[in-house]
């Protein structure tokens, strides 16, 4: 029986959810998922986070256990920076669900959890890429989802006039990441308790 690899890690800022980039030309000055481990043949990221986003990503060699955790609905929790400060109606607007553009169509975001932070959140330092503080002061919110539309936290945040500054994943159903760093990788037994 073969036995399958496991891993989560710190994307950051500035790398694709991928491990290289095949035959695309116009990918190959990117950066990949193979530059921060030796993963095995067969390696597969679980779900993605954009280039311009940070934080936890799933790896696995088993493609079973890739699609039960894309299709099943986990949560998924990240921080976000936000341009501006963010409203009380700008949040129960997010929490019961907002239009956004996804490919050329409409599509209503589900109700999700949405929470302001009082505090800056402890995290590794952010690209100096990322124009923190440039125009507006910034807010941070937790935003708890159990959809993952493509680059949908950017696309709700500003349609409620706070577009995203800083996107960090935090938590994969009961993954955390936790003391992770940019750019670490550990190895896991298996990704479903």
């Amino acid at each position: 029986m073969k036995t399958h690899s496991y891993y989560k890690l710190y994307k950051p800022f500035g790398m694709l959810s991928q491990l290289s980039s095949g035959e695309d030309k116009q990918l190959k000055k990117k950066k990949f998922l193979s530059e921060l481990h030796p993963f095995p043949k067969g390696s597969m990221p679980i779900g993605r986070l954009d280039e311009k986003s940070e934080g936890l990503l799933l790896m696995t060699t088993n493609g079973k256990i890739s699609d039960i955790i894309n299709r099943s609905g986990l949560e998924k929790e990240y921080l976000v920076q936000l341009d501006g400060n963010i409203t009380t109606d700008a949040i129960t607007i997010l929490e019961n669900g907002v239009a956004i553009g996804l490919f050329g169509e409409t599509y209503m975001t589900k109700p999700c959890k949405v929470f302001l932070l009082d505090h800056e959140p402890s995290l590794p330092k952010p690209s100096p890429k990322l124009r923190i503080g440039v125009h507006r002061p910034n807010s941070w919110i937790r935003i708890i989802l159990k959809e993952g539309k493509f680059r949908q936290i950017r696309k709700m945040t500003a349609a409620v006039g706070f577009p995203t500054v800083r996107l960090v994943r935090i938590r994969i159903g009961q993954i955390t990441i936790e003391t992770l760093q940019e750019r670490d990788v550990q190895e896991l037994k298996d990704l479903i308790p």
